[in-house]
């Protein structure tokens, strides 16, 4: 069986929350992180969180807390690095599967279905896809590349997803977005109703 680590990447400023963890934002009487874990459990050997900052905020988690290792809030890649990276040094793992930490509806077979696309389609890695979008931060991503991201980040200085998987075969795994878009991210302050109508709707 294919081992794959998981990584939740809550690294971001949060800027359009006003700052903060979107992971900790109240979500149906539970934290945003917590539907995230449900979720991504079940998909993975084991899971760490990549966050900046002090990681006690997360302690009652128990888990792993890995701080992105470039400075200046690099963006996604740098939290994929991380994932990488800590797979790499702590596991058998081939394979890191990256969640936002602000999702807490995407698949609970999105790892299953983009190992099962990898393989198909001779791809180097994979990220998920709905209603015509990419959604990068949902990602499948071989633990062989962690230098070669590595070097793209420190010594290219790219910072944007889809220059360096150019560089690599990619392939995007869509997923239905009906009734609701698995991918919807609590982005801002007005999101978190709509999640709660969403929540809502699933538990029903």
């Amino acid at each position: 069986m294919t081992e794959v680590a998981g990584c939740i990447l809550a690294g971001g400023l949060a800027r359009r929350m006003g700052g903060g963890d979107k992971g900790l934002i109240r979500l149906g009487g539970r934290l945003v992180l917590d539907h995230v874990l449900d979720r991504l459990k079940p998909q993975v050997s084991e899971i760490i969180l990549n966050a900046n900052g002090d990681p006690a905020r997360f302690a009652e988690y128990g888990l792993p807390v890995v701080a992105d290792s470039i400075e200046g809030f690099a963006g996604p890649l740098a939290g994929v690095l991380a994932g990488l990276e800590w797979a790499r040094d702590n596991t058998s793992a081939e394979w890191v599967a990256t969640a936002a930490t602000d999702t807490p509806f995407f698949p609970v077979d999105f790892v299953t279905r983009m190992l099962a696309e990898i393989a198909s389609q001779g791809a180097d890695m994979a990220c998920a896809a709905s209603d015509g979008r990419h959604h990068p931060v949902f990602g499948l991503w071989p633990v062989r590349l962690a230098g070669d991201l590595r070097h793209a980040l420190v010594d290219e200085d790219i910072r944007k997803v889809d220059l360096w998987t150019a560089r690599h075969k990619l392939v995007a795994v869509e997923f239905a977005a009906e009734p609701h878009d698995p991918f919807f991210n609590v982005n801002r302050p007005e999101d978190v109703e709509q999640a709660e109508r969403i929540a809502a709707e699933i538990a029903a």
